[in-house]
């Protein structure tokens, strides 16, 4: 038996909702595998971190969180160029992921606790919030696997390099 559709389970009002896996058969689910950006325009480099995560589990769920423009003016010290919604718009018309979704406005893990994901996969050079993600995660009873992916052309496919 085969089902295509995301399953969503509503829970009573003071619980969220809850994204469960697609099943693909009666053995096989998919894992949920999640990452991070800021994503101002789409390059190779972002493409090949998308491919990346997908690579780490068969069959796969893969969830592109989008950074908030206020979190992004503390971490980089400036707005992004496109905003929250025209970001996460381009990424969706990338069709690599399954959901694309906000981050948190206040709590970064909000959003990660809210689609439980099975692994999360971060960028070779990700630094905000990885401090403690392995430690937060772990109060809250989850356990995610965390992947550290390789870089692509690090020199050139770097969005303050290529903005210069």
């Amino acid at each position: 038996m085969c089902i295509n559709t995301l399953v969503l389970r509503v829970l009573p009002k003071s619980t969220t909702r809850v994204y469960l896996p697609k099943v693909m058969s009666k053995k096989t689910v998919e894992k949920r595998i999640m990452v991070f950006g800021t994503f101002d325009g789409l390059h190779p480099g972002h493409m090949s971190f998308f491919k990346q995560a997908m690579t780490l589990a068969k069959p796969c769920f893969l969830i592109i969180s989008i950074a908030r423009d206020k979190n992004v003016l503390k971490i980089k010290g400036q707005y992004p160029t496109l905003n929250e919604k025209q970001r996460m718009a381009l990424v969706k018309k990338s069709g690599l992921a399954n959901k694309v979704m906000l981050a948190g406005r206040e709590n970064y893990l909000s959003h990660i606790t809210k689609m439980h994901p099975d692994i999360i996969a971060l960028g070779y050079d990700q630094r905000a919030y990885v401090k403690n993600l392995r430690r937060d995660l772990k109060n809250k009873r989850m356990a995610v696997k965390i992947v550290r992916l390789k870089p692509y052309k690090e020199k050139i496919y770097k969005n303050r390099l290529l903005k210069r």
